[in-house]
């Protein structure tokens, strides 16, 4: 597998690197892109070829990102985060014409934590949700991407939900209020709380990254099942744990 990595310089771009020269199945990274100390400084200077492309670079990149993958027919595996809705229709339309696999967590426990968190969230139907999520001092969005992938997950079973970012004032909990809070400390890699509270019981169902190799390994699987779709479509951490 012929991989082309955008944001090959970037702390996670550096990760899929070194397990790709530790000797990763068959693949091999033939354009290391990075404006800072890429190998190519863009996607356009590339005149290779490549099975799929991996993005680690950054959510304004987008429109550059995805206008080189359809020109140049090559499949995506998007990991950025932040995206605005405007970059997110970009992204949509690009999966008419060829196969873009996105996510904001490339973690199959993550998969795993959104599918129970519909089911409790189906099954506990009055309990009230809340979700907390943790992350290092240098990240730059928030609520994280995983947290609103697993506030939509449930919001497919509670439609009415509405989502009470950074909760702060006098105003009362509505009863179908999902609450995102967010908190940047230290080099924390990444944890998800999901809490769901009837009042007569609570149930916590929670996810602890302990090394960012874990979201590589997950970039790189989603590549090798990419790279072999031959439909234009979005396809999702559900489509490859299925």
């Amino acid at each position: 597998m012929d991989i082309i990595l955008n944001g090959a310089s970037g702390r996670m771009g550096m990760v899929i690197t070194k397990k790709v020269n530790d000797g990763y199945q068959d693949a091999k990274i033939v354009a290391a892109v990075d404006r800072n100390h890429g190998q190519y400084d863009s996607l356009s200077s590339f005149n290779g070829k490549g099975d799929v492309i991996i993005d680690f670079s950054n959510h304004a990149a987008t429109k550059e990102l995805l206008d080189y993958a359809v020109s140049s027919n090559t499949p995506v595996v998007i990991a950025t985060t932040g995206h605005t809705p405007e970059e997110k229709d970009l992204i949509l339309e690009a999966s008419k014409k060829i196969p873009v696999f996105f996510s904001y967590n490339m973690s199959i426990g993550i998969a795993a934590l959104s599918e129970l968190a519909k089911k409790a969230a189906s099954l506990m139907k009055d309990a009230e949700i809340e979700i907390v999520e943790i992350h290092h001092d240098q990240k730059l969005d928030a609520p994280s991407g995983t947290a609103l992938l697993l506030a939509d997950s449930i919001k497919e079973v509670r439609p009415d939900s509405r989502l009470v970012i950074g909760r702060n004032g006098h105003a009362k909990r509505e009863k179908n209020d999902i609450g995102i809070s967010s908190i940047r400390i230290g080099n924390v890699v990444g944890v998800h709380e999901i809490i769901i509270s009837s009042g007569l019981e609570t149930l916590t169902l929670k996810h602890e990254a302990h090394d960012r190799s874990l979201f590589a390994d997950g970039a790189l699987v989603a590549a090798g099942f990419i790279a072999k779709v031959s439909n234009p479509g979005l396809y999702t951490m559900k489509d490859l744990v299925k």
